[in-house]
């Protein structure tokens, strides 16, 4: 069971954000101003160590979290990491609302067993209490999450090796959804109670959540990240894949490369989200989607927040969830300026650290 993770917390907790081209981790704490970056760091994951958001190496992915544990602390042992993926199941169930506790665990466990779709000798469940139904007050909302048991064993497994403790299993599209409250100082004021979508692009998954007056209310993955872009620029300018990642940090491509990548990427991106407002659009029953917030490693690729913000007609910001933290002294700001997208989901999970959510 997920529940053995979800005690209350009482010391710092690392975010560490596993990812197919890179590990990322936050280290926040809070003073009497708010929250603190206490620590940052990147690390780049080996190909092929995660396919598909599954952990393919443990060993491996270990080792790459002991040189993130390295950069960011000696100190502090508690981690929380994210699952995601078609493996991750979350829905509303509506439940009694008389229900104790324990009542209500094991009459999820019967309902589980409907839901799920694979044995539940071989997934994770955890649950937790919303609010009242608004169309039935005998019953109470209640999110059910499940992942198999296999994709959680092998984050454990690896943190271990980096010599870190598990503290929390988190969802990734909730993770991004709660560092969501780090970056509403970013949108006009009435964004706290509007409908907000947020795209975090990874190598080759893109998370679109949705967040309405702070609830978060939808998220589905698609097949599309940053790699398109790279492999682009691979198959142009002839070089390798390595060489092309640090010629889109360093922006060091030739003056046609505006034509020959950025443009299509650009093409391709915006119908990707323009899908994905359409299928949200469709099944949600909303109206329209106000603002989004651009994420993940590849939110800085030059053009996006104009370019999204002039094509949808919504307004658009990259996400910087450290905009209103204090920053400690060891972090170089010009630097953060410009990776600070991309530690989204890192953000959302080191927060667990002040918080006692289940997810």
């Amino acid at each position: 069971m997920f529940s053995s993770f979800f005690k209350k917390n009482t010391s710092l907790i690392v975010g560490i954000d596993i990812g197919s081209h890179s590990v990322k981790a936050v280290l926040l704490s809070q003073d009497d101003d708010g929250y603190v970056l206490e620590a940052i760091a990147t690390e780049v994951m080996p190909r092929g160590a995660i396919i598909d958001r599954e952990i393919q190496d443990i060993d491996v992915v270990g080792k790459v979290v002991a040189k993130i544990r390295k950069k960011i602390t000696s100190t502090v042992n508690l981690a929380a990491v994210a699952v995601s993926g078609q493996t991750v199941i979350t829905k509303i169930i509506y439940m009694d609302v008389n229900l104790t506790e324990q009542e209500l665990a094991s009459q999820i466990e019967i309902e589980a067993d409907s839901l799920i779709p694979y044995p539940l000798d071989e997934v994770s469940l955890d649950f937790e209490k919303l609010d009242i139904n608004e169309s039935d007050p005998s019953k109470v909302n209640v999110l059910l999450s499940a992942a198999r048991t296999e994709s959680v064993e092998a984050r454990v497994a690896a943190l271990e090796l980096a010599g870190f403790q598990t503290k929390v299993i988190d969802v990734e599209s909730y993770a991004v959804s709660r560092a969501y409250d780090l970056s509403l100082s970013q949108l006009p004021d009435d964004a706290k109670d509007k409908t907000v979508a947020i795209v975090d692009v990874g190598a080759v998954m893109t998370l679109f959540s949705v967040t309405d007056s702070g609830n978060h209310i939808y998220s589905r993955d698609q097949l599309f990240g940053g790699e398109q872009y790279t492999r682009s620029i691979v198959s142009y300018y002839n070089q390798s894949f390595e060489e092309a990642e640090q010629a889109k940090i360093t922006n060091d491509l030739p003056p046609n490369y505006t034509f020959e990548v950025l443009g299509p990427y650009h093409t391709i991106f915006t119908q990707q989200i323009r899908r994905a407002i359409q299928m949200f659009l469709t099944s949600s029953g909303k109206d329209k989607i106000d603002y989004i917030i651009v994420s993940g490693g590849s939110a800085n690729v030059e053009g996006l927040e104009v370019l999204l913000t002039e094509e949808l007609g919504i307004h658009t910001i990259i996400a910087n969830p450290f905009k209103s933290m204090s920053i400690s002294e060891g972090i170089d700001q010009e630097v953060l300026d410009k990776t600070a997208s991309q530690y989204m989901v890192a953000a959302g999970l080191a927060l667990r650290s002040f918080v006692s959510w289940h997810l």
